[in-house]
């Protein structure tokens, strides 16, 4: 299987298939054996060349194998593109960070005192975060309320966090 394809065309494959039964042995063609299957395909000698230029190559595997990894080789796959240096990734990266940190942060000041400590709690606790039950208790209200108000204190924080999008 190869990952790129020798023939893309319909003239290519047709080239391909009839230059690989016309051709007797694997060394190189001559000019005047190139010109003669150029004659007999009906296309130009440089097509000719082309294609056997494709067809001669030969395959290179991308990572190498157990055998050949302790004579210091580097596989062609680690010349291949880092996607987090890409640029668009990194500036996605920066933008998330951003919003992580000013944004939420940002966000969390938007909310008063109680609607703070209820999504500090149930959200950004370190350890283990509250219960609805253990906020109701603690706030001397039911676990419904502080469900409420955490459903609004969420939803005024996504209005603030647009403005980092």
């Amino acid at each position: 299987w190869r990952l790129v394809k020798i023939a893309t065309t319909k003239a290519q494959r047709k080239l391909f298939f009839n230059l690989r039964s016309m051709k007797t042995d694997s060394s190189t063609l001559t000019t005047g054996e190139v010109a003669e299957m150029a004659r007999v395909l009906g296309v130009k000698p440089e097509e000719v060349r082309e294609m056997e230029t494709r067809f001669s190559g030969g395959d290179v595997a991308l990572e190498l194998g157990p055998e050949e990894d302790d004579d210091g080789r580097v596989a062609p796959i680690a010349y291949l593109a880092d996607a987090n240096a890409e640029p668009t990734a990194v500036l996605e990266a920066r933008g998330r960070d951003r919003l992580q940190s000013e944004g939420l942060e940002s966000a969390l000041e938007s909310l008063d005192e109680r609607s703070r400590a209820i999504i500090r709690r149930r959200w950004l606790a370190d350890d283990e975060s509250a219960t609805l039950q253990e906020l109701a208790s603690e706030y001397g209200v039911s676990a419904e309320r502080i469900r409420q108000i955490e459903a609004k204190a969420l939803q005024k924080m996504k209005g603030a966090l647009a403005a980092y999008v």
